[in-house]
């Protein structure tokens, strides 16, 4: 058999971190230990069964088994609109300010073939979601990182970083509620933002995957609630989290229409939108009754209180999370985040995610997961506990 080379994109792709912690978290329960994982961010219940309906019902129609308009049907981009209107004050004009997405991943993998050149500069968070590299791989950009830390609210501080970086940045990463630090952004953080963009014509994505989930009463800001916004940016949504519909791979992005035209010129070529029967399903869930949007989010506050008060109880301190269904959580000292997660996986037989793989700044902490029901969050803790490492 002849090897054919795999293109130079392919191979600037970084390596998966976590596939080698599913590889011993199977191998341990493998052996039989009864494994809590609380490193894994895959939504733990199905979709409402009012849109699951609505996918059955519209599946029959014979429209839907024609191939589907190349930008996706009016009718969702319609429901997106609405939906923004009513739950942000937003106004979208759904003909030129909404691009439907394969999911949100798939806009923030695509935005910097859409937006900038091979040898361009994008500012991503550190830590950050991984999966952001990957698109800054394929398109061939300089990454600069911009650290998120504790003393800052896991917020960039743009007055740290230098002029010469901020002059040569013409892509910038957000995410907030934040994964993997669970941190939200106040009003006048996303207003310096605007600011920052407008002075050095930077081009600002708000990745919004977990806008659903706030806790304590708080409901997360959409970047595009901010005066200018939509001058210099985009954000991108998922039904992934809100409705429970990640299987379904629908997301869009909205904001400033050059962006947003950039990137429905890209899918032209790659994609015939989503099957129409999932667009009439997810346009119900977004103009439907939202209760169990509300469920949702106060099954993850219930998990998030049961979690961090049995934290508290051993002795490890941790701010609970503001949004988001994570957690972020320093390791015991003497560890680092990947010896912390084998000791752990080890001996109390609980998957955590190592900070390190979401960059450098995640170094000294893990992620966890609020997507197993409280008494198995707690065990998991108590787990922990009996290995006395904050005692």
């Amino acid at each position: 058999m002849v090897y054919f080379e795999k293109s130079d994109a392919l191979k600037r792709l970084p390596k998966q971190f976590f596939a080698d912690l599913v590889v011993k978290t199977n191998a341990a329960i493998a052996k039989g230990y009864d494994v809590i994982n609380l490193g894994q961010g895959n939504p733990d219940q199905p979709t409402p069964p009012h849109i699951v309906k609505s996918l059955q019902e519209a599946a029959a129609n014979p429209l839907y088994h024609k191939y589907s308009p190349f930008r996706g049907y009016d009718f969702l981009k319609e429901a997106i609109a609405t939906f923004y209107k009513r739950e942000y004050d937003v106004s979208i004009d759904p003909k030129t300010e909404v691009a439907i997405l394969f999911g949100s991943k798939t806009g923030l993998v695509e935005i910097g073939e859409c937006m900038l050149n091979s040898g361009d500069t994008v500012l991503m968070p550190d830590p950050g979601y991984p999966d952001y590299l990957s698109g800054f791989a394929l398109a061939n950009l300089n990454m600069e990182t911009m650290p998120l830390r504790a003393e800052n609210a896991f917020l960039p501080d743009y007055a740290s970083m230098p002029d010469p970086l901020l002059d040569k940045a013409k892509l910038m990463f957000l995410n907030y509620p934040n994964n993997p630090t669970s941190a939200t952004a106040p009003a006048d953080f996303f207003e310096e933002t605007v600011k920052v963009a407008e002075k050095y014509n930077i081009c600002v994505l708000h990745d919004f995957a977990y806008g659903a989930l706030g806790f304590d009463g708080k409901k997360p800001r959409s970047f595009l609630q901010t005066p200018g916004a939509k001058e210099v940016g985009i954000e991108t949504y998922t039904l992934s989290k809100t409705y429970n519909m990640a299987g379904w791979r629908v997301g869009f992005a909205l904001g400033n229409k050059s962006i947003i035209e950039a990137i429905e010129l890209f899918q032209d070529h790659y994609f015939v939108s989503l099957f129409g029967a999932i667009q009439e399903a997810s346009a119900k869930a977004l103009l439907g009754p939202q209760d169990c949007v509300r469920e949702l989010v106060q099954r993850y506050e219930t998990r998030r209180n049961a979690f961090f008060d049995a934290a508290k109880k051993i002795g490890w301190d941790a701010v609970p999370s503001q949004g988001s269904f994570f957690g972020w959580l320093p390791v015991a000292k003497g560890f680092t985040s990947e010896s912390f997660f084998e000791y752990v996986l080890d001996k109390a037989h609980v998957v955590l995610a190592p900070g390190v793989g979401f960059g450098k700044g995640g170094e000294n902490y893990v992620r966890i997961g609020l997507l197993s029901e409280p008494e198995r969050l707690t065990e998991a803790v108590e787990r922990i506990g009996k290995l006395h490492l904050f005692d």
